[in-house]
Parts: structure tokens; sequence; C-alpha cells
């Protein structure tokens, strides 16, 4: 394993043979690949920092284990991944992609306001903003420019006001099985990693249940993905649009596996090795009552950071809480208040 967090060493030191204690940087990675040999790399166990390097494996001849590159790579570029959901009917918020503030304010007559502002293949939802006007849209994207160089932007019609939700699954490139599905208490607009969720879903109709197997089932299948895939999703008018498909682990996959109790990273291990094929697992999760996930943010570190919660992710970590019901003092207290910090 290859993690230059201390969190690593301090809580999981018996989860790899070996740990290296480097900057996930490909100069770093490369002298290990080259010392240690291996038969091959899994990059979906990382985030996006690994996936990013899936490139230079590729480059280099180096194998990567699981999905491959061509399948990654085609989830993260916009406009093929677009039409690959064009191609199996699947909903999308309408969008475009810029390099210039005259191009994003010409855009905007089309696709119309609010729009979510993003530039291509960033962590964390970092310069990501929901503009509700053509100077607010200007000014972001002059920023952008000013600060990330020649970066394509993405304009997104923003669904104001809609559901967000999530599924979580494992795929061996035919069967596919989700683990899990959780909906965002907050409304869609925060970053995922910032909302509250709730595992399973707590209003979501049978319906709208249904369209997010379905599509979660074709696009894993669609993008050949051999292991986990997370797909984030918007519910408007029962409809339901796709927002983005991240073919790696999600943060919420421990969280689901915590929550059901089973180890679905063993399983997608086992599927990504070539070793077993979904159908050969007794998947067998504990579903009683619901599981919370709390962000945890660090305010009081960062005092600087505005608390206003937004596209941009701020929180450093999260919690989970358990609950038999709905009724339960905690939930009804952050439902509640679940609008109070959506900022535009």
């Amino acid at each position: 394993m290859i993690n230059c967090n201390p969190e690593t060493v301090s809580t999981d030191f018996d989860t790899a043979d070996k740990l290296y204690f480097e900057p996930v940087f490909w100069e770093h990675i490369y002298d290990i690949i080259q010392h240690e040999k291996p038969e091959g790399v899994i990059v979906q166990l990382g985030g996006q920092t690994a996936l990013k390097l899936a490139e230079k494996l590729e480059r280099y001849g180096i194998k990567i284990i699981g999905t491959s590159f061509k399948a990654l790579d085609l989830a993260e570029d916009r406009g093929r991944f677009s039409q690959a959901l064009k191609k199996l009917n699947i909903p999308f918020p309408e969008y475009g992609v810029v390099e210039s503030a005259e191009q994003a304010l010409e855009l905007s007559d089309e696709l119309g306001f609010p729009l979510l502002v993003r530039p291509s293949y960033v962590l964390g939802g970092q310069k990501m903003k929901i503009v509700i006007n053509k100077e607010e849209l200007e000014t972001h994207v002059v920023d952008i420019i000013g600060e990330m160089g020649s970066n394509q932007i993405l304009l997104d019609h923003f669904l104001g006001g809609a559901i967000e939700a999530e599924a979580d699954a494992i795929c061996d490139g035919k069967d596919v099985y989700i683990i899990g599905i959780m909906q965002h208490i907050e409304p869609a607009g925060i970053h995922s990693g910032d909302s509250y969720a709730v595992l399973p879903p707590y209003n979501l109709g049978d319906f709208v249940m249904q369209q997010i197997e379905d599509i979660t089932k074709k696009i894993a299948v669609e993008l050949e993905t051999v292991g986990l895939i997370n797909i984030q999703f918007a519910i408007k008018d029962d409809q339901v649009y796709v927002i983005e498909a991240n073919p790696r682990a999600s943060r919420t996959v421990p969280f689901i596996a915590k929550a059901y109790d089973e180890p679905y990273v063993n399983y997608a291990t086992k599927v990504m090795l070539g070793e077993k094929k979904v159908k050969d697992f007794n998947f067998n999760p504990k579903k009683e009552g619901y599981a919370i996930k709390i962000p945890v943010f660090s305010y009081e570190k960062f005092p600087e950071v505005k608390k206003e919660l937004g596209p941009e992710m701020k929180s450093t970590g999260e919690a989970i809480r358990f609950i038999k019901n709905l009724k339960d003092p905690y939930f009804t207290k952050i439902y509640a208040e679940r609008n109070m910090h959506l900022s535009k």
C-alpha cells in the first residue's frame, strides 16, 4: 500500500504487508513499482488522486487491476460520458464545455440559470460554484482561468430544489450488485462529502428507486466496470438525472460496509483480481433501521474558511450514527435544518 496519510499507520497498521509512507506522486510511485515489480496496481481504492495516475500507468505498460484505463477515462471525460448516457437513454442535466468567459456567457443563454460551474478533472469540488446571473458567471470563469490556466470549464444547468442520492455497486463487467443507495438530507448543490446522507433512502418512492437501480446497472456495464463504481443522482419531479459516475470506491463504501456489516472492499478486490464473479458471493447485509453519514468539519482549525456549504467540499472526515426509525430525534433535528446552510 502507498499512502502518506498518518492515519493509515495509526489505525490500520496490519492492513497491508508493506506500507510505503510516500507522497502519491508519479515519480515516487514509479520508483516503488520498479523496486517491487508487482503483477499490477489497484487504483480504485485511492480516490481521485489514484485515478489520475492511471494514464501514466497505462502509458508505461503497468497493468491496472480491475476497471481499465479506457473505461476510467471515459467516465472522467464529460463529453464522451454524456454521449454514452444519450446512447443508453439516461437523462442528465443539460451542459456545455467552454474555455473563455465569452463562450460561457454565450452558452448561458442556451442552458439557462442557475448554472453549476466547474473545472474539469479536479478534486473535492475545487473551484466549483453555483451562479445565478451573467455577472457572477463571468467573474467565476475569469477566476478559474486565472488560477488554473487553460483547464476546460464545464457548465451544467443546475436542477434547483432537487433531491440528491448516490449508489455504490460492485460489477464484474457483466453482472452488477448494488451494495447501497443513500439519500442526502441537504438539497442537491452541496458536495456529497459535506452532506448528511441516509442509508437506505428515507423517502424515495418505488418508482424513483427502480430508476436508480436500472441506471446504476446500465452505466456499470456500459463502462465495463470491474470492481467498484459510485454514481450520483439528482431527482426532480420523480425523474432521476445522472450527475456523474466514478468507477472507484467512494467515501461511502467503507460507510456502507460498516453499516451492513459486509466486507465489500474484500469482495470487490476478488472481482478485480478475476478470482470471483458477482454471482459467486452470498451477500447477506444486516438491514435494520437506518445509518446516517455525518460530515465532520474542522472550522476551529481553519477559522478563515467560510462556513457556508456549497459544491466545494469543506468537511475533513465523517462519522456514522445508527437510528431505529425516522422518528428518532436526531434525524428530525438534522432534517428540519437541512436548508440552513445551502449557499449560492
